[in-house]
C-alpha cells in the first residue's frame, strides 16, 4: 500500500509542479479539484432543470424529445445538452483524480474517514445518475445500457421474475418506465447534493467554489467542446434487434463491456470486492499512532483562536465548566482532530518566552508538545555550522525541507503550529541570525489552512500576530512541494546571502 501511494504521490508531486509554472499555484487545477467538482455539478443541474422541461417521458417520444432539443433547437438546448454531457464527464474525472491525490498524500485515514467514505457514496451517485441519464435518451446505447443492467441485476436472487425480460419485445416498455427514470434521474442528484454537503460538515472554510480564472477556463473548455464536439444520439432503440456497433462514453460506462463479456458472478463479486476495499481503506494497514489536541482549563481563557483556526471543525466553544471568570472554553472532538497543532500555534500562552519548565498552554499536543518544541529549538541551534550566516529553519512535515539534511531545523506537523512568538525567541535571543518557515506546497497545504494563516499571523492580519519589533529582513518563508527540494535550498541560500550581505553592511558603519 504504501509503494503504491509513494508512486501517485510522485506522480501528483510532479504534475502540480508542471501545472504550476503553466496555471500558477493558485489556479493550478490539481489543487482545485473540489471546487471545480461543484462547478461541474452546478453546470449539470443547471442544464438538466433545461433539457428536462422539453423532455417527453413516453417511449414513443423520449427520442425524438432529446433529437429535437439537440438539432432544432440547437441554439436554445443542443449545446446546453453538450454541457451536460461534458459537465458530467468532467465530474468523474476530477472526483477519481481527488480521491486518487487523498489517497496520495495520506489524507483518508484517521479523523478523515469520513470525508473518504461519504466521497465514496457520492460517487457512487454520480454514476448511478449518469448511467440513467443515457437511459433517457432511448437510443441503441440506451438499450444495450438497459439489457446488460438489467440481465446483471437479474443474478441476484431478488426479484421474482426476470426484469430483463421488459426489453425483449416492442411492446413491453410503457410509459410508466420513463416516468420511473426521470424520477430517479432527479432523486439521485438531490441525494448526491445532501452527500456533498455531508462531505464537507468535518473541515471548515471549505472551498468550494474556483478561483474566478480557473472557473472561466474550465467553462472555457466546456462550452469549446460542446461547440466543436455537439453530444449527438445514435440511432432510435429497437427492441427488435440488437445494436451493431456502439460509442461508449468511457467515463461512465467502462465497466459494461466487461459485464457483457464476463460471467455474472465474476462481474458481482469483483464489484462488491472493490467496492470493500475502498471503503475499508482508512481502516487498512499500516496504521498510524493518532495524536489529539488536549485542552488545560488552567491556561484555557475561552478566547476561542483554536476554534477560529481548526481546519477540521475538532474543536467547539462551550460554557465554563470549572468556575473561572470566563464565559467558554475550548472542547477537543477526538473523532475530528488530525493532531496538526494548529491549534497550538494559536493559543496566546502557547511562548517559549515563559520561565516554567513545561511550557503549560491553554490547548496542546502530546507530541510534540510546546516543550518539545523549545527543547528542538534550542537544540538546532546547537547544531550551527561553523562559517556564514546562523538561519533556523521550521520546516513541515510535509514538505521539502523535512527530508534535507540542515541540521538547524525543527520538524513540526503543521508550520502553523509554530506560534509567531518562537521566531522572536530564536532571534532576541541570539540563538540564530535568520529564521526561515519552510512549508508544503503552496496553495495545497496538507492541513488546508496552514499556509494561510501562518502568512496571516507573519503579516500582522492575524492573532498571534508577530511582534512588531521583530526585523522582517531576518524572516523568510519557502512554500514549495516535496519534489521540489532543490528549489528549497536555492532560497534557503538566497536568505543566508541576503543576510550575509545585510552584516556586512552593518560592519561597513
Amino acid at each position: 500500500m504504501n509503494l503504491l501511494r509513494r508512486g501517485l504521490l510522485n506522480g501528483f508531486d510532479r504534475a502540480e509542479a508542471l501545472l504550476d509554472r503553466v496555471f500558477t499555484p493558485v489556479h493550478n487545477p490539481l489543487k482545485q479539484l473540489g471546487a471545480l467538482g461543484t462547478l461541474f455539478f452546478a453546470v449539470v443541474i443547471v442544464t438538466g432543470v433545461h433539457l428536462y422541461i422539453g423532455y417527453d417521458t413516453s417511449v414513443s417520444g423520449a427520442y425524438g424529445s432529446v433529437e429535437y432539443l439537440s438539432v432544432s433547437a440547437w441554439f436554445l438546448a443542443g449545446v446546453a445538452r453538450s454541457l451536460h454531457r461534458y459537465a458530467s464527464d468532467a465530474l468523474v474525472l476530477v472526483m477519481l483524480l481527488h480521491a486518487a491525490r487523498e489517497f496520495a498524500r495520506d489524507r483518508y485515514r484517521g479523523a478523515r474517514w469520513f470525508s473518504w467514505v461519504t466521497g465514496i457514496v457520492a460517487m457512487l451517485l454520480v454514476y448511478g445518475s449518469g448511467i440513467g441519464g443515457y437511459w433517457l435518451v432511448w437510443d441503441e446505447l440506451a438499450q444495450f445500457i438497459a439489457i446488460v443492467s438489467m440481465e446483471w441485476l437479474d443474478w441476484l436472487p431478488i426479484f421474482g421474475e426476470p426484469i430483463a425480460g421488459i426489453f425483449v419485445a416492442p411492446d413491453a416498455l410503457d410509459d410508466r418506465f420513463f416516468t420511473l427514470l426521470i424520477f430517479l434521474h432527479i432523486a439521485l442528484p438531490l441525494m448526491l447534493a445532501l452527500v456533498l454537503w455531508l462531505h464537507l460538515q468535518r473541515i471548515s472554510r471549505a472551498a468550494y467554489r474556483p478561483p474566478w480564472r480557473a472557473a472561466l477556463g474550465a467553462m472555457a473548455m466546456l462550452v469549446g467542446l460542446s461547440v466543436v464536439f455537439p453530444a449527438v444520439s445514435h440511432p432510435p432503440a429497437d427492441l427488435a434487434r440488437l445494436p451493431a456497433k456502439l460509442g461508449l462514453d468511457w467515463f461512465y460506462l467502462a465497466a459494461y463491456p466487461l459485464m457483457d463479456r464476463l460471467p455474472r458472478a465474476a462481474t458481482w463479486g469483483g464489484g462488491v470486492a472493490l467496492l470493500i476495499l475502498f471503503t475499508a481503506l482508512p481502516w487498512l494497514p499500516p496504521l498510524r499512532r493518532r495524536v489529539v489536541a488536549v485542552v488545560d482549563l488552567d491556561y484555557c481563557n475561552g478566547c476561542g483562536r483554536c476554534n477560529d483556526d481548526c481546519p477540521y471543525n475538532a474543536i467547539a466553544m462551550v460554557a465554563r465548566t470549572d468556575g473561572k471568570p470566563f464565559e467558554t472554553q475550548a472542547v477537543v472532538n477526538p473523532g475530528l482532530c488530525v493532531g496538526c497543532g494548529i491549534c497550538v500555534g494559536a493559543c496566546p500562552p502557547s511562548t517559549p518566552f515563559r520561565t516554567t519548565v513545561d511550557l503549560p498552554t491553554g490547548i496542546d499536543l502530546p507530541d510534540p508538545s510546546l516543550k518539545d518544541l523549545r527543547g528542538q529549538t534550542l537544540a538546532a541551534a546547537a547544531r550551527h555550522q561553523a562559517g556564514g550566516p546562523r538561519v533556523l529553519v521550521f520546516a513541515c512535515a510535509h514538505g521539502p525541507a523535512a527530508a534535507t539534511e540542515f541540521p538547524a531545523s525543527v520538524t513540526l506537523p503543521c508550520v502553523a503550529m509554530l506560534p509567531p512568538s518562537f521566531i522572536d525567541f530564536a532571534l532576541s535571543r541570539h540563538l540564530a541570525d535568520g529564521v526561515m518557515l519552510a512549508g508544503c506546497d503552496s496553495s495545497a497545504c496538507y492541513n488546508r489552512l496552514g499556509e494561510r494563516w501562518t502568512d496571516e499571523r507573519l503579516a500582522g492580519k492575524r492573532d498571534p500576530r508577530l511582534r512588531a519589533r521583530v526585523d522582517r529582513a531576518r524572516v523568510a518563508v519557502s512554500w514549495v512541494g516535496r519534489q521540489s527540494g532543490d528549489e528549497f535550498r536555492a532560497a534557503l541560500s538566497a536568505f543566508a546571502a541576503r543576510l550575509s550581505a545585510r552584516a556586512a553592511e552593518g560592519d561597513k558603519r
